[in-house]
């Protein structure tokens, strides 16, 4: 009886990179072409290891479903490759599987460093967090809620400290009896800007369609120091703007110089009778 010759294993299968079987190459040189072809070959383990990751979260049932097509393989370093696959669990578009794995040499094994979910190019991910106190707008405070300023908030100074603004001067005389800090120049820069391009702006469209501004009204109330030239409190009961801060450029209907000519509370037509008879000349 012959004895069969053993059969030769077959060659382990080469797995392309991507669908198009393109491989980004390891940055810099060095790299071993026997290591790089270990970790192309490596997708299939390098599945394996996203699908069992899948299942600490959506259970063994699931995860292999949740782990999609193989999309890319982009070298890391010489020594190292990263496998992505398409994530394939509900809520998850456009997100991808990421394994990472290494070899230190062509006879060393394989192994994953690292499985993470990652967002790609067109997936849902949360808007950028922004810090709280970045957040808050005007409008915003209510009753009760508190809004500290932050550590060297530039738009204020202490009250001791020389300024432009002779009404800032005055308030010097009342360290440790009255206010610690106020406006700095850049706080009413800021402050001149907002009222300037804000409702009560001369821009705004009531101050256009306005018989005058605020500026030459009776019932504007200056502001005190460097602000006194541009800005003003309404003091009209019975304008729209009444109690708050307007530009001397705005205006409204109830400019103090408003008049109303005087008229027949009657109307003319209503003085007129036509009887509706026509009056022809008679010859003589």
């Amino acid at each position: 009886m012959d004895t069969p010759e053993p059969s030769t294993p077959p060659e382990p299968p080469v797995l392309d990179a991507d669908p198009t079987g393109s491989v980004e190459e390891p940055a810099g040189t060095g790299a071993d072409p026997a290591v790089v072809q270990r970790l192309i070959e490596a997708a299939e383990p390098a599945r394996t290891a996203a699908i069992a990751a899948a299942a600490f979260d959506l259970g063994e049932s699931a995860a292999e479903a949740a782990v999609g097509e193989h999309l890319e393989a982009v070298a890391e370093d010489p020594d190292s490759m990263t496998h992505y696959f398409a994530a394939q669990q509900g809520g998850y578009r456009g997100w991808r599987w990421s394994v990472t794995l290494s070899c230190g040499g062509a006879e060393d094994p394989v192994t994953v460093d690292e499985v993470v979910l990652l967002p790609g190019a067109d997936a849902l991910v949360a808007p950028p967090w922004v810090p709280w106190e970045l957040r808050v707008r005007a409008g915003d405070l209510g009753v009760g809620d508190l809004l500290p300023t932050t550590e060297g908030d530039d738009r204020l100074v202490p009250a001791y400290l020389a300024s432009d603004d002779p009404a800032v001067e005055e308030v010097a005389v009342e360290i440790g009896l009255g206010r610690a800090k106020v406006l700095s120049r850049a706080g009413r820069s800021s402050a001149a800007q907002r009222w300037h391009d804000g409702p009560r702006g001369p821009g705004a469209d009531m101050a256009r369609a306005a018989p005058g501004t605020c500026g030459t009204c009776g019932f504007f109330l200056p502001l005190a120091g460097s602000l006194r030239a541009g800005f003003g409190v309404c003091g009209n009961e019975f304008a729209p703007a009444d109690g708050s801060v307007v530009a001397v450029g705005f205006g409204c209907g109830a400019h103090s110089d408003v008049q109303v000519e005087p008229m027949s509370p009657v109307a003319v037509a209503e003085l007129v009778y036509d009887d509706g008879v026509d009056l022809e000349p008679v010859g003589s």
